[in-house]
């Protein structure tokens, strides 16, 4: 059988070196992925320079895994891609770098891939079929709404207004002494109990859900007023938690002495809000968009009570709509999955050139 074309894939955009050989853009060789989830413990999240110094020593030995498991040598690849945006400046860097040196060395293309974007495709990748459908995609550092046409056909509908979801997951954590990463953390912590008792915040985040079912005139005149009803915002969220820890609406002082009975219900309701803006939002996407296929991707996607949610309101549209989450594994932060999406730029004939820059900043279209 002939071989297809193989993409080498390189991911260092926050706090997971990944290294990844995808053929044709849907088969998967190898995946690679060493966490750091011990060296930024002590620090409850993720310290860019210690991401990036991680980075710098773990590259050359995960991308020689990611070869041997695959059973490539360098002229097996069709080209090299990396993750050159967005994330940690500095993290992006060592990809970038090692990416252009394999480029020089083995002669071959070279691709700078969206991450975010890459979250997108993973449910591509894993399975996912619906065309067009709507993709949420929460992570550490992005909580973004898409409207997917096409491999690179995305449009962004709504995006994170100041924290995203998983970097309020970790904080709040933080704040309770739950460790890190937060979000498993939180979950962990809010086990057993009931819904009833998860509501100490529900009012903070009233206006945000009414945004998301406002219609006709009044979605007309928040957009005339540059609001976006379908963007995030968790940082309102967030300071309820802090100001709640410390009995007082001004934020000062020392963190109240609470019961284990009291840190568990701040953990589920503080969960059950930030799952229940991301529902809610994603559901009005599809129905603002008239789509009915959701994909859901990024680390965040493998909360629990998030995918929950996002059954009930799926299963109780009205036609019910499909809705499809990747395995865990495609969910993180992963070299497959721009690897595979890489693959239909090489269709296309793109290329980048060797003066590439890493971009931190998430890009609105």
């Amino acid at each position: 059988m002939n071989q297809g074309t193989r993409i080498l894939g390189i991911e260092t955009s926050c706090d997971e070196t990944s290294a990844a050989v995808v053929e044709d853009g849907r088969r998967i060789l190898s995946n690679v992925v060493a966490s750091q989830f011990d060296l930024h413990r002590p620090f409850g999240g993720v310290v860019p320079e210690v991401a990036a110094r991680a980075h710098a020593e773990r590259i050359t030995a995960v991308i020689d895994e990611a070869l041997a498991l695959a059973k490539c040598t360098p002229r097996d690849i069709s080209a090299i891609c990396v993750a050159n945006r967005p994330g940690l400046v500095g993290a992006l860097l060592v990809g970038i770098a090692a990416a252009k040196a394999l480029c020089i060395a083995w002669d071959k293309p070279l691709l700078g891939m969206d991450h975010i974007h890459g979250h997108v495709y993973a449910a591509r990748l894993a399975g996912f079929s619906a065309c067009p459908h709507i993709a949420l995609i929460v992570s550490g550092g992005h909580t973004c709404l898409y409207r997917v046409t096409g491999p690179l056909e995305m449009s962004v509908l709504g995006q994170t207004a100041d924290d995203a979801a998983g970097e309020a997951f970790d904080k709040v954590a933080k704040m309770l002494n739950l460790g890190f990463p937060g979000g498993p953390a939180l979950a962990k912590a809010a086990e057993g109990v009931p819904l009833e008792k998860r509501g100490l915040f529900r009012d903070v985040v009233k206006t945000m859900q009414e945004a998301d079912t406002v219609k006709g005139r009044e979605a007309e005149t928040q957009e005339s007023r540059g609001a976006n009803p379908l963007d995030f915002s968790f940082s309102g969220l967030k300071t309820a938690v802090y100001y709640h820890l410390r009995g007082t609406t001004k934020g000062r002082g020392p963190l109240r002495e609470i019961s284990p009975e009291e840190r568990a219900q701040v953990a589920a309701s503080f969960q059950e809000t930030a799952c229940d803006i991301m529902a809610s939002k994603s559901i009005a996407a599809c129905r603002r968009e008239e789509i009915r296929a959701l994909a859901i991707g990024g680390g965040v996607a493998c909360n629990r009570r998030l995918r929950e949610l996002l059954k009930e309101r799926a299963s109780a549209a009205n036609p019910p709509l499909e809705l499809f989450f990747p395995p865990p594994i495609l969910c993180a932060d992963n070299a497959a999955m721009i690897a595979g999406l890489a693959y239909h730029r090489l269709l296309r004939g793109e290329h980048d050139d060797w003066d590439m820059e890493a971009d931190p900043t998430p890009r609105r279209a």
